[in-house]
């Protein structure tokens, strides 16, 4: 159920020359940037920035008339903070963050303008692609619930820049990237009464038709007959059974193997471990890690990248009905390993447990799995930083990764005296741990369903998955879109 798209161009047309409603311009130390061909507009524009006090601070925002010089009706001023302190710097990647940043927070402000053009200081390639993702996501509106709304979407979009090839790939490669993201903000915001197990494997299907992807779907019965305990147990307390969704992208020319398998809860009661009412009222994004790594394959497929790449879905809704697992019961995992439900509410690691079984038995180059997986992330992490926990080269692969994409990714430990706290009496393991320290402790359990030489990694995303605050830069209020930017780029990097 996709929500309102803005459509995105580029052009090296100067921007004081672009036909548009709106003009936007980045200022910094209160001066604007980018308009170093025309001084008198730039000094008109200067000194009306003055006039207002606007000095740049980074997402701060101010309309005002277009001066004389300018085609375009009126002019946005969008801060770039300390964009000359990131741009000095060894990492580009801060410099570009900025103007996604900036870009982002532009096309939020823009609610109904009619046209709108970007002219952000860009001087490369990956600075075009940073401004096209940022306008694109700072763009995102979901109206598909919403009557009477259309006018709060932005209009057309132009994204100004250098001229040549690489420029224009650059905003094709940004517009692709972007458009994963926020389709996997739609079916993060997509109310559970819509998306279940069985419409969500629909929807992947749907999307699916136009690509080079396979997607394989499977049902109760099919589950039940291969074994999949952590999946039937977790979905059989709701009368909308579970599904396991696969889907691959297998160019001819792919020299690597990448496998993503993501949590798809697509509502989490607790289950019998009911959740406070106040705990479930943003439970509908508990499949935001299954969005995030399908909507990933997908963008990758859309690039046409030389990586063979896998989604695993595993979709289950955790509902507390007369059949529902109970703490004490034991399942039989897709692995052979048995675990005893000490909490029904810890059940994103049983589902994710089975489908990183299958994932591994593939033996990809390098496994990773996204979930919003433990409150504990947010206690230690904050709503903005995701965890990432694996094998030491997985996890530094993760997070330099994500420094490129512009996710707020840290490093975090799996120390081994935690996986202890999951002895169990009646089974190999229980499915609840130890506290403190429950995000590292529930990355010792979903180790135990990984092979000992796989290269593999575990993105904790339960607080950046879902902004429940302000909307900020090119983060909206709700579904974030977290960790298909990172994923995509680890499969550019495997390249």
């Amino acid at each position: 159920m996709p929500g309102a798209t803005t459509p995105s161009s580029y052009a090296s047309t100067t921007p004081t020359k672009v036909s548009a409603a709106v003009l936007v311009l980045g200022v910094a130390d209160g001066s604007v940037r980018g308009l170093d061909s025309a001084k008198t507009v730039r000094t008109a524009v200067d000194d009306a920035a003055r006039a207002i006090e606007f000095t740049g601070k980074a997402g701060s925002t101010a309309r005002i008339p277009a001066p004389k010089g300018v085609t375009a009706e009126s002019i946005l001023l969008v801060g770039l903070g300390d964009i000359d302190a990131a741009s000095a710097g060894d990492d580009a990647a801060a410099a570009n963050e900025v103007l996604r940043r900036a870009a982002g927070a532009a096309l939020r402000a823009l609610s109904g303008a009619s046209s709108i053009a970007v002219a952000l200081p860009v001087d490369s390639p990956a600075a075009v692609e940073a401004v096209t993702v940022g306008a694109a996501l700072g763009a995102y509106r979901f109206t598909t619930y919403r009557s009477g709304d259309d006018d709060r979407v932005p209009g057309p979009v132009t994204v100004l820049g250098p001229k040549g090839k690489t420029y224009a790939a650059a905003h094709e490669a940004g517009t692709i990237i972007a458009a994963a993201t926020n389709a996997a903000r739609d079916l993060v915001n997509t109310p559970p009464l819509d998306l279940y197990p069985e419409s969500f494997a629909q929807l992947v299907k749907d999307q699916a038709k136009s690509r080079k992807v396979k997607v394989t779907v499977l049902g109760e019965k099919e589950l039940a007959a291969g074994g999949y305990g952590g999946l039937i147990g977790v979905g059989q307390g709701s009368t909308r059974g579970p599904r396991l969704v696969k889907v691959e992208y297998s160019p001819k020319k792919a020299r690597r193997h990448i496998s993503f398998v993501g949590k798809g809860i697509t509502f989490d009661s607790g289950g019998l471990s009911l959740k406070p009412a106040a705990s479930m009222e943003d439970m509908k994004s508990d499949m935001a890690g299954a969005a995030a790594v399908v909507e990933a394959v997908f963008a990758i497929a859309d690039l046409g990248l030389p990586v063979r790449a896998t989604a695993w879905l595993p979709l289950a809704e955790n509902m507390p009905g007369s059949s529902a697992q109970r703490p004490s019961d034991v399942l039989t995992m897709r692995s052979g390993k048995t675990v005893e439900v000490t909490n029904t509410d810890a059940e994103g690691r049983l589902v994710l447990a089975d489908a990183l079984t299958d994932a591994g038995a593939e033996n990809p180059d390098l496994l990773i799995d996204v979930a919003t997986l433990t409150g504990a992330q947010i206690v230690a992490l904050g709503n903005r930083t995701s965890g990432v926990m694996g094998t030491p080269a997985a996890r530094t692969t993760v997070a330099e990764r994500a420094a490129v994409a512009g996710e707020d990714v840290w490093p975090m430990p799996i120390p081994e005296e935690l996986l202890s706290g999951f002895d169990s009496t009646a089974a190999d393991l229980k499915n609840s741990g130890p506290r403190p320290g429950g995000m590292l402790a529930a990355a010792a359990f979903l180790q135990e369903f990984v092979a000992d030489d796989a290269e593999w990694a575990h993105i904790d995303i339960a607080g950046p998955s879902f902004n429940t605050g302000s909307a900020f830069g090119y983060t909206p209020a709700a579904a974030t879109g977290a960790a298909v930017r990172t994923l995509v780029e680890i499969a550019r990097d495997a390249d």
